[in-house]
Parts: structure tokens; C-alpha cells; sequence
């Protein structure tokens, strides 16, 4: 987690670009230590004195307060970005994955189809490139693209910048692509609407298992790839039964956002749950 990685440290330096313009901002945590010394100075009678030096380093104390300032700070900003997207009716979903599961590919997929239809805004989060906001741009879309540096995930306040920028029209819906991981991201609350993890049927059946929290506080799993399974030796039915054992709740759509097999399912759950 985050808090003792230590992909969240106070220097990190965190930049929020569109085609236009940069921002550039210190994404501060203020992350308290609690290794601290003190002096004890001794005097005798004899005129001698002498100064005793301690020094106390409390490594796990430090570790859990660090980490409860991370996550209450994260979840302070997320009410508030909540509170903004329901305000104005805004459908905020948090796209989330392992590297190489097809996110941008749906989300690209997803926009071609559905723009005539509904308002798109995007977040794209990543530590380094412009590439998939640029991707998003040429569909002309309105982007916002976070390099989050050292960071291995999205946090609230980020995703309040880059909402700030992009002037969101009521009734609008908010697609966040997060950083491709399967760990930290799951840890910190955007304020968004739905969380969708989505995984492809090259990753295993496993990962809903290895990666349960991930799968635990998603709302939807989007299997993606399903064009592949000719060439695979994988169960679908096992990966849903792992994915359903970390949370029953949880709803599928199979897809292909390459053939678009599939996709029609996803859509008619996205316009129906916007509404809502």
C-alpha cells in the first residue's frame, strides 16, 4: 500500500495537461515523523556536566499514521468531488486494471459509439506520456491527462484539479481511466459514481483472488478479449466463481473492444444507470 511504498511522497510532483496548457503542481502529503531526539543536559556538584544524546525512531508507528493521513485526506477530497458530481447529475465511473487489459481500447470504443448519445468528459491517469489523452482527443472528446510522476494510482484531489479545468455540463458522464494497477488504486475513493475493473481473458482466472480488494470495491467487471478465447485454455465460469467469492455483488458484461461483441450489453447499462 501507498503508505510505505512510498509512491505518494511529498516531493512527488504531479502534472494535470490538456493539448492547451500545463499545470504543474507539489502533490503534498503531509506525512508526519515520528522518529524524533532530545538532550538531556547533567549537572553535578563536582562542576563537571555532561550531555546525554537519545534518539527514538518508532518505524511502525510512523508506517500507520502516515498511512491514516494518506486515506483520510483521500477520502475528505473524495466526499467533496462526490458531493460536486452529484450536485450536477454528473455519472463519474473509475475505469480500473492491470496494465495491457484493453481499458483505453473500451473507453475509446465506448466514446466512437456513444458520443452522438451522451456527454463524455475524460480523466486519463498515468505516470508518464500524453498518449492516451491524445488518443482520447481525436475524437474529439474534452481530456484531461494526470501524469502522477512516482505515483502508482489516482488520487481525489488530482481528479479535483483536472475536474476544474474541464467545466463538466450537467448531466454529463465522467469517465476516469486510473493509473494501470491492481493494488493502490483500489485503497483511494475518487468520489466516482461506479468503479469498473476490467480484466482480459490473457490475465488468468485467478486475479480476482490474487488482487481481492481491487475486485471487492468494484461495483461492475468488464471481461475483455473475449475474442481470444479460441486461443486460450481459460475457464470464464472459474474466473467469475473467484471474482463472485471476493463479492456476490458484483455484475459482468464480456466484451470485445476489438470485434465490439459484446459491448451493446455495457452500453444499454451505462445510459440506463446514468439516468439514475
Amino acid at each position: 500500500m501507498c503508505g510505505t511504498c512510498g509512491c505518494s511522497d511529498g516531493e512527488n510532483k504531479v502534472t494535470i495537461k490538456n493539448p492547451k496548457e500545463i499545470i504543474s503542481h507539489k502533490h503534498d502529503h503531509h506525512h508526519h515523523d515520528n522518529g524524533h531526539s532530545h538532550n538531556h543536559d547533567h549537572h553535578h556538584d563536582n562542576g563537571h556536566s555532561h550531555n546525554h544524546a537519545h534518539s527514538h525512531n518508532h518505524h511502525h508507528e510512523r508506517t500507520v499514521s502516515v498511512e491514516q493521513d494518506i486515506l483520510q485526506h483521500n477520502d475528505l477530497m473524495a466526499a467533496r468531488n462526490k458531493g460536486y458530481f452529484e450536485a450536477k447529475h454528473i455519472f463519474a465511473l473509475n475505469l480500473v486494471s492491470s496494465p495491457g487489459s484493453g481499458k483505453t481500447s473500451i473507453l475509446e470504443r465506448t466514446l466512437k459509439d456513444l458520443k452522438g448519445e451522451l456527454d463524455f468528459y475524460v480523466i486519463e491517469g498515468d505516470q508518464q506520456t500524453m498518449n492516451d489523452a491524445d488518443r482520447i482527443a481525436a475524437l474529439n472528446i474534452p481530456v484531461m491527462q494526470i501524469n502522477t510522476g512516482k505515483g502508482c494510482h489516482l488520487e481525489s484531489d488530482m481528479v479535483y484539479d483536472a475536474v476544474k479545468k474541464l467545466d463538466i455540463k450537467d448531466h454529463a458522464v465522467l469517465m476516469i481511466e486510473n493509473v494501470g494497477n491492481l493494488v493502490c488504486p483500489s485503497m483511494f475513493n475518487l468520489g466516482e459514481s461506479k468503479r469498473v475493473v476490467i480484466i482480459s481473458t490473457t490475465e488468468g482466472v485467478d486475479k480476482p483472488i490474487k488482487y481481492p480488494d481491487m475486485f471487492h470495491t468494484s461495483d461492475i467487471c468488464i471481461i475483455n478479449k473475449i475474442d481470444l478465447l479460441p486461443y486460450l485454455n481459460i475457464d470464464l465460469s472459474k474466473l467469475k466463481e473467484y471474482a463472485l467469492k471476493v463479492n456476490p455483488s458484483l455484475q459482468f458484461f464480456e466484451v470485445s473492444a476489438t470485434t465490439g461483441e459484446g459491448m451493446k450489453a455495457w452500453y444499454t447499462w451505462l445510459k440506463t444507470n446514468r439516468k439514475k
